[in-house]
């Protein structure tokens, strides 16, 4: 028996919740494509003759594909992940595929329609493998949901510069219509890899969380060592001529880094083998068993003469506290998810608006195409560490001082104020560097904060549907700052340029802009309305105060605690189920 011990502890490990956290985030990392449009945007815009305008129609509906999720969390709700993984991986080959033969040719030119619809399907894949992975994760570390949101969408951050490196290393580098190609294909691979990794999993009830702090804490210190090493590559790539076999290298570093956590992984889940308590599979479980653990409670049958229930709309309305479980049209409807769809338009909208025209930023300050990606690659390292800095920054002082969520998203909003005025006066030289940096970071910090404050104040049954229903609005703000304010005042100036001797693109027929004009008027208003977000912010903090003030992950340790009780009670069914486990 004893030769059979590695064999079980293999098969534990891999259906562990640490393991599960690791193969979320290989997943992560390779779902960020929509980050690095302005790398391969001007490739759409030569290829197929856009102006500024049309380009910004299409980099909308990209948004609107990658934000609107609503459809992959009713998915989830009644699916199981991989399910949710799978059509995922189908719908960003489709979309970015047919993209690469539209750009290189092997296809008739499409309509514009059908570009943007092709991006709208290729982005919102990247809604389907959040969806899947990132609410298996919240709901396996519930106790730790800000570490673990910062890490999960602190690799989609990464996502951009790991991208660049691995298609300098297969490509070269010479042409962005082969990165369209490797977005095509890597993402839906790595889905169809772990695709039935992903799942819920009962935290074992030992398990304390000061201790899953610590080892979420270990695995940032190996995501840092990885944005290290991609700013260091980011510098050398810039200031020297690398040869292919340079790349190669690199990429292989990027790699292994992007797989030493698995020595983490193998180690906690050895531990909790040692323990002899390893996690319970909630997924296809007995269903006696899955009612002796039901946590929810028991339903109250009232007595005869007792006043009845309120009608369902009415209990639409009359919502439970804040951090218990909100049904979704409680949640809808609620005046904090106004606040949180206010701002989310008039913060994310901006910052989104920045990174989807860095590219041609960069190109009207005259920066070259070299310039342009290392201000990419940049707007990906720093949007790393604004989500990785506001997952464990604001997991902390949560605990430590109870200081709000929202109050840390409103310090966000201000300083993205500052990367949106470098843009608006960006003659100064080097500021558009500063720039890329400091949106990069504002956009990152974003992302987890939005989510983490989702979760605290309607609570984790729903959650794959209600942090896909708050994403959903920033496409608004992105189509209202980028596509009707910032492309329109663009094509104007480029248009009023012409008038007075101006020049057309070298590459296509689209008028060119040139000068720190072409976006200053479209980030001063930028920058007024993250101010407007700043102040609605502000109103949710002063809602929220006494809530956060209080103990909000008080329910779950409750839940956790009855739990705990119920699996002394079914020790018998628990060991069966483990044996399962191992021999599957």
């Amino acid at each position: 028996m004893s030769a059979l011990d590695p064999i079980r502890l293999a098969v534990h490990v891999s259906h562990g919740r640490w393991f599960t956290l690791f193969a979320s985030f290989l997943i992560m990392a390779a779902s960020g494509a929509t980050y690095i449009f302005s790398a391969y945007s001007e490739a759409i815009k030569s290829s197929l003759g856009y102006d500024q305008h049309t380009l910004n129609t299409i980099s909308f509906f990209k948004d609107l594909g990658a934000n609107v999720g609503v459809l992959p969390g009713l998915v989830n709700e009644v699916a199981p992940p991989s399910a949710v993984l799978a059509t995922g991986a189908a719908m960003n080959l489709f979309g970015y595929l047919m993209i690469y033969l539209a750009i290189t040719g092997h296809t008739a030119r499409p309509h514009l329609w059908q570009m943007c619809l092709y991006i709208c399907v290729g982005a919102n894949s990247q809604a389907f493998a959040n969806t899947g992975a990132l609410v298996a994760c919240v709901r396996n570390f519930p106790d730790s949901r800000g570490a673990v949101l910062g890490l999960l969408k602190g690799f989609v951050g990464l996502s951009g510069a790991i991208f660049t490196q691995l298609y300098l290393a297969f490509y070269g580098g010479g042409d962005p219509k082969s990165l369209v190609l490797l977005v095509a294909w890597l993402p839906a691979a790595v889905s169809l890899v772990f695709l039935r990794t992903i799942r819920y999993l009962n935290p074992p009830p030992h398990r304390h969380q000061s201790h899953e702090f610590k080892v979420l804490c270990t695995f940032l210190y190996t995501t840092i060592a990885l944005a290290g090493f991609l700013m260091a590559m980011i510098i050398l790539q810039r200031r020297s001529v690398f040869t292919q076999g340079a790349y190669t290298t690199s990429s292989v570093v990027v790699l292994f880094l992007l797989l030493l956590p698995v020595a983490i992984v193998v180690r906690e889940e050895a531990s909790d083998w040692n323990r002899g308590k390893p996690p319970v599979i909630k997924d296809g479980l007995p269903s006696e068993f899955s009612k002796s653990i039901d946590r929810t409670p028991p339903t109250v049958t009232p007595k005869k003469g007792s006043t009845p229930r309120s009608s369902s709309l009415a209990s639409i309305f009359t919502p439970p506290k804040r951090g218990e479980d909100y049904s979704i049209l409680q949640a809808v409807v609620s005046v904090d998810m106004l606040i949180i769809i206010v701002t989310t338009i008039c913060g994310v909208g901006g910052t989104l608006t920045a990174i989807d025209n860095m590219g041609q930023i960069g190109k009207s300050l005259g920066y070259n195409a070299e310039s342009v990606g290392t201000l990419v690659s940049l707007i990906s390292i720093w949007n790393y560490a604004g989500r990785a800095a506001a997952g464990f920054v604001s997991e902390i002082l949560l605990v430590k001082y109870r200081l709000p969520r929202p109050l840390l998203l409103a310090l966000v909003f201000l300083l993205s104020c500052v990367g949106h005025l470098l843009i608006a006066f960006g003659g100064v030289p080097g500021s558009l560097y500063i720039a890329s940096v400091v949106t990069g970071f504002c956009f990152g910090a974003q992302v987890p904060l939005f989510f983490a404050i989702i979760s605290e104040l309607f609570g984790l049954k729903h959650y794959s549907t209600l942090h896909n229903f708050g994403g959903a609005a920033s496409p608004i703000g992105s189509y209202i700052l980028n596509v009707k304010v910032t492309g329109q005042l663009y094509d104007r100036e480029a248009a009023r340029q012409i008038a007075n001797g101006g020049t057309l693109s070298s590459s296509s027929s689209s008028p060119e802009c040139v000068g720190t004009e072409c976006f200053r008027v479209s980030f001063i208003i930028i920058t007024a309305v993250t101010v407007v977000g700043t102040a609605v912010m502000l109103v949710l903090v002063w809602r929220t105060w006494d809530f956060y003030r209080g103990d909000i992950y008080g329910r779950c340790r409750v839940q956790r605690e009855g739990k705990k009780e119920l699996g002394e009670k079914d020790e018998e069914m628990v060991a069966i189920l483990e044996d399962r486990d191992r021999i599957d």
